[in-house]
C-alpha cells in the first residue's frame, strides 16, 4: 500500500519511480516487473507512474536515460587515461546492467522508442571512439571501420562476460591492429 508523505515535487517524484524502477529492472528484469511492482517499490499508485511515463517503454528510457547520464558523468573523469583503459572501465561500469543492455537489444525491434535511444546511445560512444581515434593519430581511412569494431567489441564484452585478463587481450588485439596506443 502507498504511503502517505509530504508533497514532493514533479522532478523528485520522477526520480524515484526512476530509481525503483533501476532497482527492478536489474534486479528481476523487464519483462519480470510490472508497473503494479514499480509502483509499490515507488511508494506510489501504478496511476501516478502514467502521470510521469505514457508507458514501460518510456519509463524504461528514464531508467536507461538516468544510467547513462551518471555513468558518463563518471567517464569524464577519465580524460587522461588511455583509450582502452576507459574502455576497460566503461564495459566494468555497464556489465551491472547487462539485464538493461540486453532488454534494450530484444525491444528494438518490437519498440520504436527503444530502437531510437538505442541509435543515439550508438551514436554518442560511436563519436567519442572516434574522435579518440583520431586524436591518437588513426588513419582517417581506419576510424569508422575501427570505431563500429571497437562498439561491437564493447558490446559483446556486455553481453558475454569475460575475466578483467580477457578484455584486457582483446582490446590490446583491437588496438594493435591500427596501430593506437594499448591499455596499460
Amino acid at each position: 500500500m502507498p504511503r502517505n508523505r509530504r508533497p514532493v515535487d514533479r522532478a523528485e517524484k520522477r526520480s524515484e519511480i526512476v530509481a525503483a524502477a533501476t532497482a527492478l529492472f536489474v534486479d528481476d528484469g523487464y519483462d519480470n516487473t510490472s508497473m503494479g511492482r514499480i509502483a509499490a517499490a515507488a511508494g506510489v499508485t501504478t496511476n501516478t507512474i502514467y502521470w510521469y511515463f505514457r508507458d514501460k517503454d518510456e519509463l524504461l528510457i528514464g531508467v536507461l536515460d538516468e544510467v547513462h547520464s551518471e555513468t558518463l558523468t563518471r567517464f569524464a573523469t577519465l580524460n587522461q587515461v588511455p583509450l582502452g583503459e576507459q574502455l576497460l572501465w566503461a564495459v566494468g561500469e555497464l556489465e551491472r546492467y547487462h539485464r538493461l543492455v540486453d532488454t534494450v537489444h530484444a525491444r528494438t525491434s518490437i519498440s520504436r522508442q527503444i530502437d531510437e535511444w538505442h541509435n543515439r546511445f550508438h551514436s554518442t560512444w560511436e563519436g567519442w571512439v572516434s574522435r579518440e581515434l583520431t586524436r591518437l593519430g588513426t588513419p582517417a581511412a581506419d576510424i569508422e571501420p575501427m570505431t563500429r569494431v571497437s562498439i561491437f567489441v564493447v558490446e559483446s564484452m556486455l553481453t558475454h562476460p569475460q575475466t578483467h585478463r580477457e578484455k584486457r587481450a582483446i582490446l590490446d588485439l583491437l588496438f594493435r591492429t591500427v596501430g593506437t596506443p594499448t591499455p596499460q
